[in-house]
């Protein structure tokens, strides 16, 4: 019987020195997971990119359950990217899509508005 895929929801925040393109990123992404465990380990990582806004310098990344180890540790090896310095930092973890965004919400409006909005209702 075949196992039920498990994946894992990654929300990156890309701080660059200057505006990094979505095919940069996922060049980086690779070049830097091809280089610490090879292309069996890339083979293994089945990651996608979900969604990227470069004006935030944001990105939604889904990979294997398993490889979620090895998608952190390429992010983190990550210091340049189109040659500018860059480094990658791990916002937001999720099993599911949904509960990301939720949770990413959260994170990121203020309180005050929360409760703005709530009054406004």
């Amino acid at each position: 019987m075949l196992e039920k895929v498990r994946r894992r929801y990654i929300l990156v925040k890309i701080e660059s020195e200057k505006g990094v393109n979505k095919r940069d990123f996922q060049n980086a992404l690779w070049s830097s997971i091809i280089r610490l465990f090879g292309e069996y380990g890339a083979s293994q990582v089945e990651t996608t990119l979900i969604e990227y806004n470069e004006e935030k310098g944001t990105a939604i990344l889904r990979c294997s359950h398993k490889a979620l180890s090895i998608v952190r540790a390429a992010m983190a090896a990550i210091t340049r990217i189109n040659n500018a310095e860059a480094a990658l930092h791990v916002l937001l973890v999720s099993g599911t899509l949904r509960a990301l965004k939720k949770k990413s919400e959260e994170m990121f409006m203020p309180r005050k508005a929360k409760s703005n909005m709530s009054k406004q209702s």
